[in-house]
């Protein structure tokens, strides 16, 4: 089997707790102007209006829209677009909000995050620009961060431009408090082992370090992901 979506997270010391953090959403960076807009796949309402924000604001002069159908096939309530991709749902949400065409560039073939990256190198010159905005999830930053460094030129700067996400309807899962719900803590212990699982595999760059006391857990869900 693949690497749970809800983990048994152990006993966190604050230490631990900082690190995964750390890992998991990345660095707090500023936003500033960027060559392009990157918005990865995604079916919550964040995946257009994100975009759209930093279009209005000036962070971008354009935008690449990824993402096919989910793999995951999991919805936003007010995701009611079924039957396009993610892409297409963006892009006209985009469009009805006055972007222009001309700056949109999508793709609607990619079913996951690193697909997202490598199908749109086949729209998109990613060599002519030196940085880039990327949209996605704020518990996914980290690994979409490492995604990015993982496929495209080294000469490019990333800067996240991420939004929250209740994945409960009721709790917003931030970095400064998903340790305070147990669901919500397994959801971020669930994004580490594929930061450094992923990591492991290159499948995507790894993280410069490990969590000290946690590498039996993540040896047994690395063993599960070659068994499955």
């Amino acid at each position: 089997m693949g690497i749970p979506k809800y983990p048994e997270v152990p006993k966190l010391t604050d230490k631990q707790i900082d690190e995964i953090t750390e890992i998991v959403f990345w660095k707090e960076i500023e936003p500033r102007k960027c060559d392009a807009i990157f918005v990865f796949g995604g079916s919550h309402p964040g995946n257009w209006k994100k975009p759209l924000e930093a279009y209005q604001k000036g962070l971008g002069d354009c935008i690449i829209a990824t993402g096919g159908s989910s793999l995951s096939n999991l919805r936003h309530p007010e995701w009611d677009n079924i039957g396009f991709s993610e892409a297409e749902v963006i892009v006209k949400n985009l469009l009805e909000n006055g972007v222009p065409k001309e700056v949109i560039t999508y793709e609607t073939s990619s079913m996951h995050s690193i697909a997202n990256v490598t199908e749109a190198k086949k729209i998109f010159d990613f060599t002519s620009i030196n940085s880039l905005l990327f949209v996605c999830k704020s518990i996914a930053t980290g690994r979409q961060y490492r995604t990015l460094v993982k496929y495209l030129p080294p000469t490019i700067k990333f800067i996240p431009y991420p939004f929250d996400t209740s994945f409960d309807g009721q709790t917003t899962i931030k970095r400064d408090n998903w340790m305070l719900n147990e669901r919500n803590k397994s959801l971020v212990f669930g994004e580490y082992l594929r930061n450094i699982i992923y990591g492991m595999e290159g499948m995507i760059n790894a993280p410069r370090k490990h969590v000290a006391g946690l590498e039996d857990i993540v040896l047994h869900h690395y063993k599960s992901l070659d068994e499955s």
